[in-house]
Formats: structure tokens, C-alpha cells, sequence
């Protein structure tokens, strides 16, 4: 996994789908087997159901205890904190403290967590000011900003200063965002249906022009995500 640019993860957004049973998955795997089998093939993995319910600490911990020391875990925040709260610092405080509590039962098995913002909330460059300044230490906290207005210079300032990432999206809806770096370590998430090698080779060389030591890359949870991401980490690796 390790380039003399960076180390990749790369991984697909969830793991327990019963449609990649006879692809990925052998067909007769339980449901409760499926994330160890899933860690022996790939390093990581995008969790999207915390964005529907805060994480439960006894979970984590399972997870932790069925995989990998080498195997990270991306958690996307709680709705509560990007669409209800809207990242204001005062409604998001303590769901932010919460989650970056729970999250310590995932050991040093924590990856990023994942900051999701809905369409129509537009830059604010106040907002995003007071929020950062909530994070922890370590937080390893990414942005994926879904409203162009939140592309620009500002923006890429206050993730620096916070050592915040701004994640790049591939998504089939939109152009996608600029590659910018603004924290060592960067969150790439591919959401196209389809990906040729040639597609894969060209972003394992981007990906490997990059300044980060460590880039964790998630495909759509489709079929053929465990496919695409086994095969850039390959592509990485034999860069």
C-alpha cells in the first residue's frame, strides 16, 4: 500500500450488502461475517449509517476487535450535526463531542470522519470558522462541500489553519470540485457507476502527484466497488 508519495486506503462506502453475495462475498456468508471477510481483502472502509444515528461505542468496538491492526475505519458525521445543526457551533458542540468520544472504542483503527454538507447550504465563512474550533486534536475531520459557492481561497485557508481536508467528489450530478490540499492527508470519494482500468491508472498517478502521506479513497456501494478499490490499491502499489 505504501508509494515513496503515499499510503493508500482504499476502500468502498459500507460493506454489508447481500447484492455483492457471489461477487465479493461467497454466497452462503452471514451478515455478522461479512466486515472481517471484507478487512482480509482491503484496508478500509467508508461507514454511512452513522450519518443517520450516532455511533454506539460497543459496536466500534466489535468492529475493531474483528479486524485488521493494519484496517481504518471512515465515519461519516451525524446528520444532526451538518443538516440539522448546519455546523453552527452551538447547536453542533456537544453532538461533535459525543461522536469524537465514541469513536475513541475504534483505537488507533479511527480514520477520518467525514463532514458531509447538504446542497443548499451555502459558504459561511463565520460558521465554518466556529466549528473548526470545536474539533479535537487529531481529529482527522474531511469536508465535502456540496455547493460551489464553498470553493475558494478562504475556505481552503480555514482548512489549513485547522489541518481539516477538503474532499474531492467524482459524482455522475456535477463537475467536480478542484483537488485542492489543504491537510497532509487527503478524502477522495469516487461516485461514478463505471471506471475503466485506464480511469483507475489515471487516478493512482494523480493520486500519487498529490503532496499527502495518506489518501483514503471510498467507491459508490455498488457491486463493483470492491473490485475498483482492490485494483487501485494495486495500481498504487505496483507505482
Amino acid at each position: 500500500m505504501t508509494t515513496s508519495a503515499h499510503r493508500l486506503y482504499a476502500g468502498a462506502s459500507g460493506y454489508a450488502f447481500k447484492e455483492w453475495k457471489g461477487t465479493f462475498y461467497p454466497e452462503q456468508i452471514k451478515p455478522e461475517d461479512m466486515l472481517a471477510w471484507y478487512a482480509e481483502r482491503l484496508p478500509t472502509v467508508e461507514i454511512n449509517n452513522t450519518f443517520y444515528a450516532m455511533p454506539k461505542a460497543t459496536v466500534l468496538a466489535h468492529w475493531a476487535e474483528v479486524t485488521p491492526a493494519h484496517f481504518r475505519f471512515a465515519i461519516k458525521a451525524p446528520k444532526r450535526i451538518t443538516h440539522e445543526a448546519r455546523l453552527k457551533a452551538d447547536a453542533s458542540a456537544d453532538s461533535v463531542a459525543y461522536l469524537y468520544k465514541v469513536l475513541e472504542a475504534l483505537g488507533s483503527k479511527r480514520g477520518p470522519v467525514l463532514f458531509q454538507l447538504p446542497p443548499f447550504l451555502k459558504k459561511d465563512l463565520p460558521r465554518l470558522a466556529e466549528f473548526l474550533s470545536l474539533l479535537p486534536a487529531g481529529h482527522l475531520a474531511a469536508f465535502e462541500f456540496r455547493n460551489d459557492s464553498w470553493f475558494d481561497d478562504e475556505v481552503y485557508a480555514l482548512l489549513r489553519d485547522a489541518g481539516a481536508s477538503l474532499c474531492f467528489s467524482e459524482r455522475e450530478d456535477n463537475a467536480p470540485p478542484p483537488l485542492v490540499e489543504t491537510a497532509p492527508w487527503g478524502y477522495v470519494r469516487l461516485r461514478l457507476e463505471d471506471y475503466a482500468d485506464g480511469d483507475l491508472a489515471s487516478w493512482a498517478e494523480r493520486l500519487a502527484a498529490t503532496g499527502w502521506q495518506q489518501v483514503h479513497a471510498y467507491f459508490m456501494h455498488e457491486p463493483t466497488a470492491p473490485g475498483y478499490a482492490h485494483k487501485l490499491q494495486s495500481l498504487s502499489l505496483a507505482g
